[in-house]
């Protein structure tokens, strides 16, 4: 599948109007409980989004929103699937990253059976995107980040990074940076961002890469150090910390965002009430108070303006894995 393929593929995701004609159907949802799956362990960038999330859509929505942590499988491609197969009534969502575009084009590129193909999914609201950052423990010889690449070219394969597993948003950012500066790290993949992070806090990774959101409790405990920033710019969390552009890698830009998306085939009405209360929940003070204090900004998009934003992330994305190629 070349660009132009994903492009088009990507361009197919459901569009709702914005606004659809109320309907019986639409205002007795929900009738039961919402059962909002995350594909990774708690702990990540999927997991913080997911769960303060869930809380403001239980006010509004009047029911449980249960945030199901379905871990398993390289980068979260488990719990995408089974989110991709659940009926598309409104009560299994999903809250995943930006891995989902990718994943799929991994399992062509090993010639596996896909396990779900984004086109499966609806986009209902971006919620988080964040650019990743590179960070190694306080205790590490790196100051910064020219410090790291030139020890990695003394001993290229020897400084290990931890990552949601192959193929997912923290290894394709980690392999982008190493291939921009010309080194060579070793790959040691996890069930997610909340492994990968105990990894690197117990030493047995030397470095991650990770959102703001999940290393910034860290960095302020002084267990962690930030020296890289994948992003275009600097971000308010981290501002002393410089973009690895700025630092002359001008190849490197890598975001992890989350987004809350349904089946493709949701009834229009409830995809519409889903996303009235998406835009109510992006607005909630609880919501916005917590995403600040975890140092990621909110990003709120609602279904059109996310469809066009995946569509150019997932292109730019899927270049960047071919470009990797096949690793374990």
């Amino acid at each position: 599948m070349d660009r132009r393929d994903v492009l088009r593929a990507v361009a197919a995701l459901p569009l709702l109007p914005v606004a659809l004609p109320n309907t019986a159907f639409a205002q007795t949802y929900p009738l039961r409980n919402i059962t909002m799956i995350v594909p990774f362990p708690a702990g990540g960038q999927a997991d913080l989004a997911a769960r303060p999330v869930a809380m403001a859509l239980e006010r509004i929505l009047g029911k449980p929103v249960i945030v199901d942590n379905r871990a398993g499988g390289g980068g979260g491609s488990v719990g995408n699937a089974a989110a991709a197969r659940a009926e598309p009534d409104g009560y299994t969502l999903l809250m995943t990253l930006s891995s989902l575009a990718v994943l799929p084009e991994a399992d062509r590129l090993f010639d596996r059976p896909v396990a779900y193909e984004i086109s499966q999914f609806m986009p209902i609201a971006r919620v988080l995107a964040d650019p990743t950052l590179l960070a190694v423990p306080a205790s590490a010889p790196w100051k910064t980040a020219q410090d790291f690449v030139e020890d990695a070219k003394k001993r290229p394969g020897q400084i290990t990074y931890g990552s949601s597993g192959p193929y997912g948003t923290l290894h394709v950012a980690m392999e982008m940076f190493a291939n921009s500066a010309g080194i060579k790290l070793l790959h040691v993949p996890f069930r997610g961002a909340g492994p990968a992070l105990t990894a690197i806090l117990s030493g047995t990774v030397q470095a991650i890469a990770a959102a703001p959101g999940t290393l910034k409790p860290q960095v302020d405990d002084g267990k962690l150090r930030v020296l890289g920033n994948c992003g275009a710019q600097r971000i308010a969390s981290f501002p002393d910390v410089p973009t690895f552009q700025e630092l002359g890698y001008k190849d490197v830009e890598m975001y992890i965002w989350a987004g809350l998306f349904a089946q493709s085939a949701l009834p229009a009405p409830i995809a519409t009430r889903l996303r009235e209360a998406m835009a109510q929940v992006m607005t909630s003070p609880d919501v916005l108070k917590s995403f600040d204090a975890s140092g990621s900004l909110v990003a709120y998009q609602d279904a059109p303006a996310f469809s066009e934003f995946v569509a150019t992330d997932s292109a730019r994305l899927i270049a960047a894995v071919k470009k990797i190629g096949k690793v374990e």
